[in-house]
């Protein structure tokens, strides 16, 4: 993928199929290192899937025979010396705290590394094409923060539904003022 936001929304997606009731999206950013964490509360996958993954001719889509969005976040990784880990508990194995955690690094400096591309519109997609499922985005560079939590929205906006126009054209101000002042 051109931009690492499309990997972001690729893997967010598995979430949301995956029943996760909140998707946190968290990258970090230190030094020349940028770290991008998701983390879900979905059914979770054993060992055997987990191991799986990362081959691109591995998929659970009956729609299709190859999954490229886990193998190719993990050549965007690899590709500047960075890495990818994924763990994940299933639902059966611990009803109570179950889902996946995927962490990518990236050696920001390195030639290879593949630009963040327009993390708002991403978040923005999930929310509006996944109006009933919590979204934590956080982005954080030099100590400051980029940040949208869906749950505090939802308390606040009551019934009016996160992928309404005003609602979603509220939340592309708030994130685009939000990375101006982050600049």
């Amino acid at each position: 993928m051109k931009e690492l936001s499309l990997n972001i929304l690729d893997v967010a997606e598995n979430s949301v199929k995956a029943g996760a009731s909140l998707t946190q999206i968290l990258l970090t950013e230190e030094g020349d290192v940028l770290t991008l964490e998701i983390v879900d509360d979905g059914c979770g996958m054993d060992e055997d899937i987990v191991r799986s993954v990362v081959d691109p001719f591995y998929t659970t889509r009956t729609t299709r025979k190859v999954g490229m969005g886990i193998p190719l976040l993990k050549l965007a990784c690899e590709q500047t010396g960075g890495s990818l880990a994924i763990s994940s508990t299933t639902q059966e194995a611990d009803p109570v705290s179950h889902g996946t955690h995927v962490t990518a690094t990236f050696h920001m400096n390195h030639i290879d590394f593949t630009p963040l591309g327009d993390l708002s519109a991403s978040v923005l997609t999930l929310i509006q094409g996944h109006p009933d499922t919590d979204f934590l985005f956080r982005h954080v560079r030099n100590g400051n923060a980029v940040e949208l939590d869906t749950r505090v929205l939802r308390e606040v906006l009551e019934d009016v539904p996160l992928n309404s126009y005003d609602v979603m054209r509220w939340i592309e101000g708030d994130l685009q003022e939000q990375y101006e002042a982050l600049s």
